[in-house]
């Protein structure tokens, strides 16, 4: 299996886009997500200025990269859709086709949710929601009732496989959802048995991931679960001490020679 493999900002957050994307095009992934939204108020995101997107624009013509996604959107009950306009305003403008979200339970998320959706369809794109085992939304199916409630045509469910195997998906509940609704899958490994404990949990999500091959998830089956047409990309935070474009570069190869085995 040959498919276009992508690279998330949260694998080398610290890097500026257009270092990712140079960093991407050298290790030999062909697009990139970018962390256009601080996943918590003060926290790190690269939303360029109109002088820094038009420079981004030229980078990423440069080196032949494209962006499919920004993150990351938590949908809480202080979330204002609104605020958002500007980091959709420049996904769109850089070509994207989705945004990351994920949620918390309130009264209003249906209704939160939904006006997110619209305000990114209005710009042509989609959003593409995950669970997390330590927020509200914290199965695949809470995230595909989230989606039924609000009504939108341009939510997805987002494959995270860490997320999906720690919050009990497996890959027979992948193969049974709707395929228009898996658009998106950000694959990693990780041990077989989760860590103990919400803060572990988190720690792993966030800095403690794995390359394909080195840990216990059933990655296989699970990218053999997933429609043909779901775009893929690694999503690895980790505290893995290599130069980035080694790391990159490692990523990329483990990644590819998994994909590779699988049936065509």
């Amino acid at each position: 299996m040959t498919r276009p493999l992508g690279l998330g900002h949260f694998t080398f957050l610290t890097l500026p886009p257009d270092e990712l994307v140079r960093l991407a095009r050298a290790a030999g992934f062909g697009f990139v997500g970018l962390r256009f939204h601080p996943v918590a108020p003060g926290q790190l995101h690269w939303l360029p200025d109109p002088a820094g997107l038009r420079e981004l624009r030229q980078v990423m013509a440069g080196e032949g990269i494209g962006l499919h996604d920004i993150e990351t959107v938590v949908v809480d009950a202080a979330f204002d859709p609104e605020a958002l306009i500007p980091a959709l305003d420049a996904a769109a403008a850089l070509g994207a086709r989705r945004v990351n979200a994920c949620a918390d339970r309130f009264d209003a998320l249906p209704d939160r949710f939904a006006r997110l959706c619209h305000l990114a369809g209005e710009r042509g794109l989609g959003v593409d929601v995950e669970p997390m085992a330590w927020r509200g939304i914290d199965t695949p199916a809470a995230c595909l009732d989230l989606i039924a409630q609000s009504g939108a045509a341009n939510a997805g469910y987002l494959v995270d496989t860490l997320h999906h195997v720690r919050c009990g998906g497996t890959p027979a509940d992948l193969a049974a959802t709707d395929p228009a609704r898996i658009v998106s899958a950000q694959l990693c490994d990780a041990p077989a048995v989760p860590p103990e404990g919400t803060e572990a949990r988190i720690a792993e999500a966030r800095g403690r991931r794995l390359i394909p091959g080195e840990g216990g998830l059933p990655l296989a089956d699970l990218i053999a679960a997933l429609p043909p047409q779901t775009v893929l990309s690694v999503e690895l935070p980790s505290d893995d001490p290599r130069p980035p474009l080694e790391r990159a570069r490692a990523i990329h190869r483990a990644t590819t020679a998994l994909l590779e085995r699988m049936p065509a």
